[in-house]
């Protein structure tokens, strides 16, 4: 098989990236856009020794999955890469991840339905969007599958209705006033991210400007004029100086309006900062609590720990249940985010500290606190084993596990596993309708040895 060669393909599976499925001469073959059930004709693009990538060039026999998509970019970028797919279809292949990998790591579990989201589109309340130049104009856009091309977008499908409005404004302030777009490969030009945050709450909006560098011609007049368009009260700078894909600098510089917007998950208020982390999808965030929550069987007489606890969203969330919430965060700004946040709500029976969960963990557990069920949402690398071993050292009973890469969150289930903690059935929540990406829900049961 070579590069460029024209194919007909069955596709028989949907990847975990999903991309089509196929199989011919021996090669797996990975076609972007396709979906199972089709007939395609294809153009093989690149080939490995394995498995080798197409693009359709032709649709022989479509799937009656198959969405008409008003905008291919979606599908070409990471953007919206199941938009062409059914909702129905997308629960089901999240559950799927799930169960396969279940299946690899030979867990015989069950896995609920998928909780649907209750937006489809328009639900990200958060959206770091490129910036380039293309053609001789600074665009704005999402990056082409698998690369840092920039394709150039309006309507990104995902975001609030109301972020796009303001990208789109934003784009037109730095336009109007030449501001050179970020040059990947020379790494020159100044304007690399748009980030806006927008709370449903109060319709408030921050914009963050992630520039190569602190200060530039005409600062004052563009970050006013940003300040101008319709629901934004908070402008900043990311001074990001570095070579590198990680988005935002260490430094942020408010250039006019208020410091914070205020966001809710359910009757609670958090304060968010440029750097804060806070879930891209509020409404189903509010249910995926609600889930995780309900499934700790929490009561009055509970410790729980908060490991990884942001500015304080879960245990925030649940404080009211239990007698008292320690939380564990590596971010500084984060901590003390979770400490106002906690004021604000009038909740007093938390403690938030600034440490590596999986140093603290070990160290609580020398010094005899025992927590009664600990928290868990850490990053998509999951968790470490010295924080495991830190939570059997602790004897907690339960491990309540909020994770955003399933793959690692069964890694860990089997390791908690062989240090005598029953495995329960897992719940997928969909957080990103669009993507492939699925949330998980468990609860891991301490048992007597």
């Amino acid at each position: 098989m070579e590069k460029n060669q024209i194919v007909e393909l069955e596709i028989t599976d949907l990847s975990y990236e999903a991309m089509g499925v196929a199989h011919l001469d021996g090669l797996t073959i990975f076609v972007n856009n396709a979906l199972p059930g089709e007939k395609v004709e294809a153009k093989i693009l690149k080939v490995k020794k394995s498995f080798a990538f197409a693009k359709i060039e032709k649709i022989l026999v479509e799937s009656p999955d198959r969405i008409k998509v008003k905008l291919n970019q979606w599908v070409q970028t990471g953007l919206a890469s199941l938009a062409h797919l059914s909702y129905e279809k997308q629960l089901e292949f999240k559950r799927q991840q799930v169960v396969n990998l279940l299946q690899k790591a030979h867990l015989d579990l069950p896995v609920a339905n998928c909780l649907p989201s209750p937006e489809e589109t328009g639900y990200r309340n958060k959206a770091q969007t490129p910036v380039r130049d293309v053609k001789g104009q600074l665009e704005i856009g999402f990056f082409r599958k698998h690369s840092h091309d920039l394709v150039p977008m309006e309507d990104f499908m995902t975001n609030d209705p109301e972020i796009d409005r303001i990208l789109l404004a934003t784009r037109d302030v730095l336009r109007k006033y030449h501001v050179p777009a970020y040059d990947e490969r020379r790494h020159k030009g100044l304007v690399r991210y748009i980030d806006v945050r927008r709370s449903k709450a109060t319709g408030d909006a921050m914009v963050i400007l992630v520039c190569l560098y602190k200060d530039f011609k005409n600062i004052e007049k563009i970050s006013q004029e940003i300040a101008n368009i319709d629901g934004v009260v908070s402008v900043y700078l990311n001074h990001n100086p570095q070579k590198t894909n990680v988005i935002l600098g260490k430094h942020d510089y408010l250039l006019a309006g208020q410091k914070q917007i205020i966001d809710k998950i359910g009757d609670l208020e958090f304060n968010i900062s440029p750097q804060s982390f806070f879930q891209i999808n509020g409404q189903q965030t509010n249910n995926l609590y609600d889930l995780a929550i309900k499934r700790a069987d929490l009561n009055k007489d509970m410790l729980v720990v908060d490991a990884y606890s942001g500015i304080g969203t879960i245990g925030l969330s649940l404080a009211n249940q239990v007698k008292k919430v320690i939380g564990v965060e590596v971010v500084k700004p984060a901590v003390q985010d979770s400490k106002v946040n906690a004021a604000i709500n009038g909740i007093t029976n938390t403690e938030y500290v600034v440490g590596k969960a999986e140093e603290e963990m070990p160290k609580w557990a020398d010094e005899g606190i025992k927590p009664d069920v600990v928290f868990v949402d850490p990053p998509r690398k999951g968790l470490t084993p010295e924080f495991i071993e830190g939570v059997v050292k602790s004897g907690a009973k339960k491990v309540v596990y909020i994770s955003c890469n399933p793959a690692t969150m069964v890694r860990d289930m089997v390791e908690f596993e062989k240090e005598g903690y029953g495995l329960t059935e897992i719940n997928p929540v969909d957080m990103f309708p669009m993507t492939p990406h699925v949330e998980c829900v468990t609860v891991l049961e301490r048992t007597e040895k």
